[in-house]
C-alpha cells in the first residue's frame, strides 16, 4: 500500500470528461467536476457515478467557496486545479469568418475570469488550464495577459509564485491518432519549472526515427472498417456525393485548378475542412465540436465517422459511453481534451512537481498496426457537379473576402 498522499483534482468545464479521464488514469483523485451543460453531465454520470458534480453546474452560480465545500477541501489543500475554458472567444475559426474575434469582449471569456476567481480562493499547488493556440497569438493574446496579470494580482495577495508556462502541443506528437494543436497553461504555487518533455512519436515523412512514427487513423480505427455503412454515418447535403471523389488525405482543394481533380472551386474559397478526408497512414485532421454537413474529417470511404470511431481518435477507451444523440455525442468529443494528453500532464505534473516516478509510457493512445492497406481509389465525379467545372476566381487574399467585405457594411456575419 502506497504512502503518498492522495493527489486531489477539481474539473472546471468538465464537457464529457476527457481531461479528467486522463488525470484520473495519472493517478489523480477526482473531487468535484462543474459542468453546465445537462448532456455533458450525464455522460459523466453514466462513466463516472462516484464523481460528484457540482451544483449549480453553472461556474458563473458557484462562488469559490461553494465549490471548495463541495469538494469537501479547503483553501491550499487542492492539489490540482484543471480546466479548458471554453475556447470559441479564441478560436481559430473565427478569424476565418470574420477575420478577428470578440476575445474578451464574449461573454464566453468570462469563463477564463472565473476559473481565476477560484484559483484566489483555493490557492490550488498546480493549475492546469487548456485552449485553443489562439489564446497566445501575437498581439491577439488579451486572453494570455489577463491570465498572467490576474495570477500576478494573487501572487502579490495571497504570498504565492504562481509563474505560468505556456506551452503548445500538437497531441500527435504524444501517441495520439490525432494532429490537434492545443496551448497548455501550468503553474505551481511554489513557482516550479515545467518542462514539456520532448516528443515521443514523429511524423514518418520528416524524421528519421522510425522506431515511434506517428499512431494513424488506422491504428486507431482500422478495425472498425466496414463496407456496410449505418444510415446515421451516410453524407448527406449538397456535397455527400462528391466525397468519393476526393482521394485519401485531401479535401476541396483537390477538385481546384492547382490540383488533380476537377476545377469545381477556386482556390482557398472554401474553409479547411470542408469536404476533408482522413488518410489511413497517417494521423487524423482536427476533430471539429459542431461541425456542418460538408464539415470533415469524414472517413476515408467518404462517409461520416461513427460516434466510437470519433471517440476512439481522441483516445476514449471503447466502454465511454457518450449521452445524448449522435449530434450531441459528437459536440462532447469535439469538445474534448484527448484523455491520453490528460495523461500526459498528469503524469508530468506529478514527475515535476512533486518528485515521483513514474511510467512515461501513455495507456490510452492505440497500439500500432502493421496491416494497414493501400489509399481507396477516387471515383469519378457525378454528372450533377459538371456543371461547376470551369474557371473560378481564387480568395482574393486576407482582409478581401467575403466576410471582411460584409464587416465594412457593418454586417454581422456571426449566425
Amino acid at each position: 500500500m502506497s504512502n503518498k498522499p492522495i493527489k486531489t483534482m477539481i474539473s472546471l468545464f468538465s464537457g464529457a470528461g476527457g481531461l479528467d479521464l486522463g488525470l484520473s488514469t495519472a493517478g489523480f483523485t477526482n473531487k468535484l467536476c462543474v459542468e453546465i451543460d445537462h448532456i455533458a453531465q450525464q455522460t459523466l454520470t453514466l462513466n463516472h457515478p462516484k464523481w460528484k458534480l457540482a451544483c449549480p453546474g453553472d461556474i458563473h452560480a458557484l462562488t469559490p467557496d461553494q465549490l471548495l465545500k463541495q469538494s469537501g477541501l479547503k483553501p491550499r489543500e487542492l492539489t490540482l486545479l484543471a480546466g479548458g475554458p471554453p475556447c470559441q472567444p479564441f478560436s481559430k475559426s473565427g478569424y476565418w469568418v470574420t477575420g478577428d474575434t470578440d476575445r474578451l469582449t464574449d461573454p464566453r471569456a468570462k469563463t477564463l475570469k472565473a476559473y481565476l476567481e477560484i484559483v484566489r480562493e483555493a490557492l490550488p499547488q498546480v493549475i492546469l488550464l487548456e485552449n485553443v493556440k489562439g489564446i497566445a497569438y501575437s498581439e491577439k493574446d488579451e486572453g494570455l495577459k489577463l491570465l498572467i496579470n490576474e495570477l500576478n494580482r494573487i501572487n502579490r495577495a495571497k504570498k504565492t509564485s504562481y509563474k505560468p508556462h505556456v506551452i503548445a502541443v500538437n497531441a500527435a506528437d504524444y501517441g495520439v491518432p490525432q494532429s490537434r494543436e492545443r496551448v497548455f497553461i501550468v503553474a505551481s504555487r511554489d513557482g516550479k519549472q515545467f518542462d514539456l518533455p520532448a516528443p515521443t512519436h514523429f511524423d514518418p515523412s520528416i524524421s528519421k526515427d522510425t522506431k515511434s512514427p506517428y499512431r494513424t487513423a488506422w491504428d486507431a480505427i482500422g478495425d472498425l472498417d466496414v463496407d456496410i455503412w449505418p444510415d446515421e454515418v451516410k453524407p448527406s447535403g449538397k456535397w455527400g456525393d462528391l466525397l468519393p471523389t476526393i482521394p485519401e488525405g485531401q479535401n476541396y482543394l483537390w477538385h481546384t485548378e492547382q490540383s488533380g481533380g476537377l476545377p469545381l472551386f477556386g482556390w482557398r474559397t472554401r474553409f479547411w475542412s470542408f469536404l476533408l478526408k482522413l488518410a489511413k497512414d497517417k494521423p487524423s485532421w482536427t476533430i471539429q465540436a459542431q461541425p456542418g454537413p460538408a464539415t470533415g474529417p469524414f472517413h476515408w470511404k467518404g462517409r461520416l465517422l461513427s460516434v466510437r470511431e470519433l471517440a476512439r481518435l481522441q483516445t476514449f477507451p471503447d466502454d465511454y459511453q457518450f449521452a445524448g444523440d449522435r449530434r450531441a455525442a459528437h459536440k462532447q468529443i469535439g469538445n474534448a481534451v484527448p484523455p491520453a494528453i490528460g495523461e500526459l500532464f498528469g503524469l508530468e505534473i506529478r514527475r515535476q512537481f512533486f518528485g515521483e516516478r513514474v511510467r512515461r509510457r501513455l495507456k490510452l493512445i492505440p497500439e500500432r498496426r502493421n496491416d494497414c492497406p493501400p489509399p481507396e481509389k477516387p471515383k469519378a465525379v457525378p454528372k450533377k457537379y459538371l456543371a461547376l467545372s470551369g474557371a473560378h476566381d481564387a480568395h482574393p487574399g486576407t482582409g478581401k473576402g467575403p466576410g471582411a467585405k460584409k464587416r465594412e457594411g457593418k454586417e454581422s456575419v456571426y449566425a
